[in-house]
């Protein structure tokens, strides 16, 4: 290779702004009370995103909408991802006001200020449950 220049490789990084807005872009048109619970980006630019719905589940053909339209909206030419869209799963904890929303009545378990704590939950606000 001598006397040639290595190509030079400009990796663009991913904007979670942008995924968010895509993956919102979606929910909003399937109106079907779905929620964006989380949204991470690895160092090796794996997006995953985690939906639920207000009530009931989320189902599989909402996942593959919400994730073809990030896909399709997201240039690979000038970035490669791996995308992933998923629910999540009874023994994740709550990580949104919605969840806890969607759960009022049901038994949960809970940590607080280290306790662990069983019980029906009958409330939720910003301040607590």
């Amino acid at each position: 290779m001598r006397g040639r220049k290595s190509p030079l490789f400009i990796t663009k990084m991913l904007d979670k702004d942008e995924i968010i807005g895509l993956a919102q872009e979606r929910i909003d048109e399937l109106d079907k009370g779905l929620y964006i619970v989380d949204l991470k980006i690895t160092s090796t630019n794996q997006i995953l995103i985690e939906i639920d719905a207000l009530e009931g589940s989320v189902a599989i053909v909402d996942c593959m909408s919400v994730s073809r339209n990030v896909e399709h909206n997201l240039d690979r030419d000038e970035v490669d991802f791996e995308l992933q869209v998923t629910s999540p799963g009874l023994d994740k904890p709550f990580k949104v006001i919605q969840q806890y929303q969607k759960n009022i009545g049901k038994a949960v378990k809970s940590k607080i200020e280290g306790k662990k704590i069983e019980g029906i939950l009958k409330s939720v606000t910003e301040e607590g449950i």
